[in-house]
C-alpha cells in the first residue's frame, strides 16, 4: 500500500528537481560578469556617413536683460501717478508727478536772482564770484523741478508701484538695482501724462531679483536672458557669440534661440560639483514667455556634417589612443582609429575604419540586484538537487 506513495513522492521529486535547474539556467544566463548589477550585451553595427555634433545644457529662469528700480529726483507729495503695475509703456513715457508748487516758486525767485546778477558786477572776481553763485542757484532750481517728473528711461513694462497718490516719493537719489517681479510681458497701453523735465533713475544688470526700493519697478520684456549654471569641464567650451537652443517647461513645443552673451569668472560649488554661471540672451521671444518661467538651455560646442561615425559606445580610449572591435570574416580585430567631434551618441572616425565596416557596440547597463554569479549557478552545488541533497530526481528529499 505505501508503493504508489513513494511513487508519488519520486515523481514529485523529479519535477521540482527539474524545474530547478531549469530556472538555475536561467539565471545564469540573464545574469552578467559584474558584480555589481552590471549586464553587458553587444551589437553589430555598421560605420555610417552624417553630422556630429556635441552639445552641453542647463537650465535657468527666464529674466529680464535690463531692469531699474525708479526713484524720483526729489522728495515731496506725490500729485499724479500714470502709469499702473502690469502697463506697457515707451521710453521718456511720464510715470509720475510730484507736487510742483514749490519747486516752481523756487524756479522764479532763482531766475529773479539770475536776471540781476547778469545786470551788476561781473567784471571783478568778487562780484564774479557772487554771480556764480546766483547761476548756480538757478541751476539746482531748475534740476528739482525736474527731478519732480519721474520718466521711463526704456521701454518696458511696470512690474510695481510702491507709492500712492498723497502720499510719500520716498525720497531722492539712486537705488539699488535688481530684476522685475515674476510678472508677465502682457499690459495695458502706452502710459501718458502731463509734467515736463526729467527724472533720475537707478541703473541696473537686470541679473538679480530683489524687492525693489523704488518708486516703481520697470523691466525690459523684450530683451530676456537665461543665467545657467555648467559644469567647469562643460565651460570650458563655452565661447561668447556661440549660438543656444531654449525650450520652455510651461510652453511644450515652443523653443527660442539665443546667444551666449558673458561667461561667469566665479564659480559656485555645490554637492562638490563646480559650475560657472553663463548668460544667454534670447535673440527672439517666442509669444507665451513670461519672466520667471523655467527654462533649457542646450549648446553645440562642436559639429562635423558629411564624416564618418560609429556609435560613441564603440570606441574605447586608453592611453591616448582610440580602438574600434571590428567583424571581418566572421571574426572580430581591435583596429587603432583617429576620432574627431565626440557627439553624446556618435564619435566622428577620421581614419581606420571605412564606410560600411562592421563594428561591435559594447553597452552595461545596471540591473536592481547587486548580486550576481560567474561561471557557476545560484546557491551553489551542482544544478539539480530537490529539496534534499544529491542529483536530479531528489533522492532522500522530503517526504
Amino acid at each position: 500500500m505505501k508503493w504508489p506513495f513513494q511513487r508519488r513522492t519520486t515523481l514529485i521529486n523529479g519535477t521540482l528537481g527539474v524545474l530547478l535547474v531549469a530556472g538555475a539556467g536561467t539565471a545564469y544566463l540573464t545574469l552578467g560578469d559584474g558584480g555589481d548589477g552590471a549586464s553587458a550585451a553587444t551589437r553589430v553595427t555598421r560605420v555610417e556617413r552624417g553630422t556630429v555634433s556635441a552639445s552641453v545644457s542647463a537650465s535657468g529662469s527666464v529674466e529680464s536683460a535690463r531692469s531699474r528700480d525708479l526713484s524720483f529726483g526729489t522728495s515731496g507729495m506725490v500729485a499724479k501717478i500714470y502709469a499702473k503695475a502690469g502697463q506697457k509703456v515707451v521710453a521718456g513715457a511720464v510715470l509720475a508727478r510730484l507736487d510742483q508748487t514749490e519747486a516752481l516758486e523756487n524756479i522764479d525767485v532763482a531766475k529773479a536772482n539770475l536776471e540781476a546778477a547778469e545786470g551788476g558786477d561781473t567784471t571783478s572776481a568778487k562780484g564774479y564770484a557772487s554771480y556764480l553763485q546766483v547761476k548756480n542757484a538757478y541751476s539746482t532750481a531748475l534740476r528739482t523741478y525736474q527731478g519732480t517728473v519721474l520718466k521711463a528711461p526704456f521701454a518696458g513694462t511696470i512690474t510695481a508701484v510702491n507709492g500712492s497718490v498723497g502720499g510719500s516719493s520716498g525720497g531722492s537719489g539712486s537705488s539699488s538695482s535688481g530684476s522685475g517681479a515674476a510678472s508677465g510681458t502682457s499690459g495695458a497701453g502706452t502710459s501718458g501724462g502731463g509734467g515736463s523735465g526729467s527724472s533720475s533713475s537707478s541703473s541696473s544688470s537686470g541679473s538679480s531679483s530683489s524687492s525693489g526700493s523704488g518708486f516703481m519697478e520697470l523691466v525690459d520684456t523684450r530683451h530676456l536672458q537665461i543665467e545657467g549654471d555648467f559644469t567647469e569641464a562643460d565651460t570650458t567650451k563655452l565661447k561668447v557669440g556661440q549660438t543656444a537652443s531654449i525650450s520652455f517647461d510651461a510652453l511644450t513645443g515652443k523653443t527660442a534661440t539665443g546667444k551666449i552673451t558673458s561667461i561667469g569668472l566665479s564659480p559656485t560649488t555645490t554637492d562638490n560639483v563646480v559650475k560657472f554661471p553663463a548668460t544667454i540672451s534670447l535673440t527672439k521671444v517666442p509669444s507665451g514667455v513670461r519672466l520667471g518661467q523655467t527654462a533649457t538651455v542646450e549648446i553645440t560646442t562642436a559639429s562635423a556634417d558629411d564624416v564618418l561615425y560609429v556609435p560613441t559606445a564603440a570606441v574605447k580610449t586608453a592611453g591616448g589612443q582610440s580602438t574600434v572591435t571590428v567583424v571581418r570574416n566572421g571574426k572580430q580585430t581591435t583596429v587603432t582609429v583617429e576620432t574627431g567631434v565626440k557627439g553624446d551618441q556618435g564619435t566622428e572616425i577620421t581614419s581606420g575604419l571605412d564606410e560600411g565596416d562592421q563594428v561591435v557596440v559594447t553597452s552595461t547597463s545596471t540591473g536592481s540586484s547587486g548580486t550576481t554569479q560567474r561561471g557557476g549557478f545560484p546557491g551553489g552545488g551542482a544544478p539539480g538537487g530537490g529539496f534534499g541533497g544529491g542529483g536530479p530526481g531528489g533522492g532522500g528529499g522530503r517526504r
